[in-house]
């Protein structure tokens, strides 16, 4: 609600054109920018989709939900990220990954969230039905539960090809001492973490290591949640935004993000087509410099 609110204001301002004239056509989907997976230089497109809540539906919400799946592969996204701690996701973005046949062009990340090493396998397993994959793409220790534990199975699963790469997840300060450990302690080639304009702990320590490191940085809450809609609610987009081609909030704090040199991607959730074109249009076109992240930075300081 706040986000909708929000654009209706800056469209009413008269600071940003209507949603239409934000989005990228179709056409053009193959533009998005992509980065590469430090490990193994494969290229991920900059903009991906998170499942937290918005995949969490009954089975009557899934058709907005498929339309929105169907408009992010148009418009060249591929990372979907889901977990079993979020209720029906994993089950919802499998049967409409199988439903729209588009597989193979997703890179599927999800993680596992239990104690003891049989019980994270069952979890496991279970993701890989779920989400209809034969081999995942991406398997991260969430919140680092029980982490020793599972790093153990996740190496023995990447190594014998069940699985493509390997991470840790976390989405809380607190937290980011443990994470630097465990970055410096396994070899592992994804980090997903908090950052945004409204969260920068990241910059200290997580993301320098990560680059140092040649770990991959997927992006949770880019939009810390919500709260930063809130808060620039009352305020005109400025017109040095244009700059870098944004034309929305969402699009200039995403590309706030994406400008960090150890950012990989980003996953902002939303189960509304209009918000996924919105997001999907900031993976498009120059990306701020220093001194435009200085200048994004102070708006919300």
């Amino acid at each position: 609600m706040q986000r909708r609110t929000l654009l209706k204001a800056l469209i009413a301002f008269g600071s940003t054109p209507p949603l239409a004239a934000q989005v990228a056509p179709r056409s053009q989907a193959s533009k998005m920018r992509t980065k590469k997976i430090p490990s193994s230089g494969e290229a991920l497109p900059v903009i991906g989709l998170g499942t937290w809540q918005s995949f969490d539906v009954p089975h009557e919400g899934r058709v907005t939900l498929e339309a929105v799946l169907r408009e992010f592969v148009a418009l060249g996204g591929s990372v979907i990220d889901s977990s079993p701690m979020y209720g029906r996701s994993e089950e919802v973005a499998g049967d409409l990954i199988a439903k729209l046949g588009v597989r193979e062009k997703l890179f599927v990340a999800t993680k596992v969230w239990t104690t003891g090493s049989a019980a994270g396998i069952a979890q496991m397993a279970a993701s890989e039905n779920k989400l209809k994959a034969k081999r995942l793409d991406l398997l991260q220790v969430h919140n680092l539960q029980d982490l020793e534990t599972h790093i153990e199975t996740l190496q023995a699963w990447k190594a014998a090809g069940r699985v493509r790469y390997i991470g840790i997840t976390h989405y809380t300060q607190s937290a980011f001492d443990a994470v630097a450990k465990v970055m410096r302690a396994y070899p592992v080639d994804f980090l997903q973490i908090n950052y945004s304009i409204g969260e920068r702990a990241a910059e200290s320590v997580l993301l320098p290591l990560a680059k140092e490191r040649g770990i991959a940085v997927i992006v949770n809450r880019p939009f810390a949640g919500g709260e930063l809609f809130r808060r620039l609610r009352s305020q005109p987009l400025p017109a040095w935004a244009g700059e870098v081609g944004c034309a929305s909030w969402a699009q200039l704090m995403l590309k706030f993000v994406l400008s960090h040199p150890a950012v990989t991607c980003a996953i902002p959730a939303t189960s509304r087509i209009e918000h996924l074109r919105d997001n999907m249009a900031a993976g498009i076109g120059a990306m701020p410099d220093e001194e435009m992240r200085a200048n994004i930075a102070a708006l919300v300081s």
